[in-house]
């Protein structure tokens, strides 16, 4: 039972590092490769973790082989247009100025109820309001509306909008983000005076943001 619990352990922490080595993206995201890679990752962990019979660097092996295998096709990929169509596909166009395209929709296996789908899933309920529709290679539909069915931005009433940067967490649990504290330039006492503001000590918050437009959320850890 213990050399079970080890082997799992480690090849649990060697996934672990092959996985996050990947990068960030979510499964609907993943181009084929990289999803053929995590597939085949996770069947070769679960062999060496429950069969003692085997070595564990069977597992071991094959797994960093993988990891491998995807640093190529990666470097390749950022290379070559051309092995990036083969290895990846291209973009197919299923709706082309507001009609549907039959022969892509063939191509892509796509029924008209799968791409009402997508589309309701990007929050369109109807086909006749979609300019483009575009098949990405990651599975992903990006969806272009028509002029009349898009929402108003300011610079259609030639209204200039206030630009606004991005939020940091100040404080976690309680815990100070140092690193973020000296990427706004700020220090300690800046910090405390301003989470003062809410009669509370930043030790004693849950969460402290500062919001792009400068302004600052804080909330108080609950007392329990």
């Amino acid at each position: 039972m213990i050399l079970i619990f080890v082997r799992t352990i480690i090849i649990y922490i060697l996934v672990l590092f092959v996985m996050r080595f990947m990068g960030k993206r979510e499964i609907g995201q993943m181009q084929p490769f990289e999803l053929v890679i995590a597939i085949m990752i996770a069947d070769l962990a679960s062999t060496p973790m429950s069969e003692i019979g085997i070595p564990i660097f069977y597992g071991i092996i094959p797994i960093l082989s993988l990891l491998l295998m995807h640093v190529i096709i990666s470097v390749i990929n950022l290379k070559s247009i051309r092995m990036r169509e083969i290895i990846c596909g291209k973009p197919r166009i299923l709706i082309y100025r507001g009609k549907i395209d039959e022969n892509a929709m063939i191509k892509e296996n796509f029924t008209i109820n799968e791409l009402q789908e997508r589309l309701r899933v990007n929050n369109i309920n109807n086909l006749g309001d979609v300019e483009f529709a575009i098949l990405e290679t990651s599975g992903q539909i990006s969806v272009v509306l028509k002029p009349e069915k898009r929402a108003l931005r300011p610079d259609d009433f030639n209204i200039q909008a206030q630009y606004e940067g991005i939020s940091y967490d100040l404080v976690i649990d309680g815990k100070i983000m140092g690193d973020n504290l000296n990427k706004i330039n700020k220090d300690y006492n800046w910090l405390e005076t301003e989470v003062g503001k809410f009669n509370i000590r930043p030790e004693e918050a849950l969460v402290v943001v500062l919001n792009g437009d400068g302004t600052i959320f804080c909330q108080k850890k609950d007392g329990k």
